[in-house]
């Protein structure tokens, strides 16, 4: 059986100024072609459907052209429509051109925002579908972070949604995206699928799932698919950040055959999520920036370190929101990693900055309201490191100052997930005993989960900028907020 591997992914955050650009896209190894496509994701959701696909003596994989992640990372806007067009052009000639196929597997992300197409994933479901046929299987995985309703499965057959945030489950959905789709193909598995659209809203921070409820909603999909051979339960938590028409939580259930068992599944899920709709939006707290700020350094006089200040709502990667209150309260023995600054960057190593160059800059800010204002910092340089991005390789211009502080100035927004991340760069995390990072959920990864943080603060603005909790600061066009929870008087039946 022949099956091709295609991947088009991106978490769209559509209230930025800065458009995805076709260029965005292309770098080196991007786009992959071929056996490049399917080692794209050795560690997740790819690596996860190769590995198990290949268990199969019958089975080939073929890699379609497919681009990779945007070197702008999650730090961009609308997709452009050449761009998507472009893209998905190319896969559809190219799967014309080189069936006949028995299956076609998407790796996708579900909250893709491309101009002129309302559900991006579902128009490639839909495009796919068109190329190789009515009777091939299309199995796809995604980020519970997708904004997806019933359209993609009217196009496609299954649909495996990783559980966890921080996303460790990635691989695991791949595996069962493989084993499915086969048993698919072969005849011996009959997806019957009910989506349920439950209308709640909420910003990514409070979508943890290390804590409850949100940890409830996942065990719960977790014991449906223990107790019933052959079911699956997706949970699509939603992704505010992205201006689309199927915005918000969203339950799939999948049998095999039993479209009435489907239904009860997502039924139970739905009506699970909407009792808990409450707490769902009040599981974790943050801190005002000022106040996250003070009261890291009440942990550090006290020795409760390592401290984690985690500025969630930066989407741009350019705020520079915290790193000026580090300097107002004279926080100490803190990495701030990172404020971007392609522009700086660029500027500073054209001119051969040097470690022990004297450094007074403006920094960051600027790249929409919610970045704030540029910011002069004033030091020296401490490092010029390298170190790999999911894109390719990436220079950092780091800078001492203040007490035993570091600034890493990167050219696009970085998530610090990992400790080794930091190692890479340069950085031994015993120097500092603050880490100041932008990250949502998924520092906790290499911060919270190991044991390593003794203090956790989420901060963010006090104003309702793009990224915060109040996501009725947002100036949405295409989503009515009065018909989400908490923003308006909904019901749910």
């Amino acid at each position: 059986m022949r099956i091709a591997v295609l991947h088009f992914s991106h978490e769209t955050v559509t209230f930025l100024a800065n458009d995805t650009t076709l260029a965005d896209f292309t770098y080196p190894g991007s786009p992959a072609k071929g056996d490049a496509v399917l080692a794209m994701q050795p560690r997740d959701y790819i690596g996860g459907f190769v590995q198990v696909a290949r268990e199969y003596a019958d089975v080939e994989l073929v890699g379609i052209e497919s681009p990779g992640f945007p070197v702008t990372g999650t730090g961009s806007g609308w997709i452009t429509e050449e761009a998507f067009e472009t893209f998905v052009g190319t896969m559809i000639a190219e799967l014309k051109a080189s069936g006949p196929w028995d299956g076609a597997y998407l790796a996708v992300h579900g909250a893709m925002g491309a101009r002129g197409v309302a559900r991006p994933e579902a128009e490639l479901a839909r495009r796919v579908r068109e190329a190789i046929g009515p009777t091939a299987i299309i199995a796809a995985t995604f980020d519970p972070h997708g904004n997806e309703d019933e359209q993609f499965l009217r196009h496609a057959d299954m649909a495996f949604t990783v559980k966890y945030f921080p996303h460790y489950d990635g691989h695991l959905q791949g595996q069962r995206a493989a084993r499915q789709m086969v048993r698919a193909i072969r005849g011996t598995y009959k997806p019957a699928t009910v989506t349920i659209k439950v209308p709640i809203i909420s910003p990514t921070v409070l979508q943890w799932t290390g804590a409850s409820p949100w940890s409830d909603l996942v065990q719960r999909a977790l014991t449906w698919e223990a107790r019933e051979p052959d079911a699956f339960v997706n949970v699509f938590f939603g992704f505010p950040w992205s201006d689309v028409p199927d915005v918000g939580m969203c339950i799939q259930a999948m049998t095999n055959a039993n479209p009435a068992l489907a239904q009860t599944i997502a039924d139970d899920m739905a009506q699970f999520a909407w009792r808990r709709r409450h707490d769902l939006l009040h599981s974790t707290k943050v801190h005002p920036i000022k106040e996250g700020v003070a009261l890291a350094k009440q942990a550090l006089d006290s020795g409760a370190t390592p401290i984690v200040l985690a500025d969630h709502s930066d989407r741009s990667g350019y705020a520079t929101w915290l790193l000026a209150e580090i300097m107002a309260q004279g926080l100490s023995n803190t990495l701030v990693a990172t404020v971007a600054d392609q522009a700086l960057v660029t500027k500073l190593l054209a001119a051969g900055a040097k470690p022990g160059d004297t450094f007074d800059e403006m920094v960051g800010g600027e790249a929409d309201e919610s970045a704030g204002p540029k910011l002069r910092v004033q030091g020296t340089i401490h490092s010029i490191s390298e170190g790999r991005s999911r894109t390719g390789r990436q220079s950092w211009v780091n800078v001492s100052f203040g007490q035993g502080n570091v600034l890493c100035i990167s050219p696009y927004l970085v998530q610090v997930i990992e400790l080794d991340h930091l190692r890479q760069f340069g950085f031994d995390p015993a120097d500092f005993q603050v880490f100041a990072i932008k990250s949502r959920v998924h520092f906790r990864r290499g911060f919270d989960d190991n044991g390593f943080a003794k203090t956790i603060l989420l901060v963010e603005p006090p104003e309702s900028f793009l990224g915060t909790t109040r996501l009725d600061g947002l100036a949405y066009r295409n989503v009515d907020l009065k018909k989400f929870y908490p923003y308006g008087d909904v019901s749910f039946p």
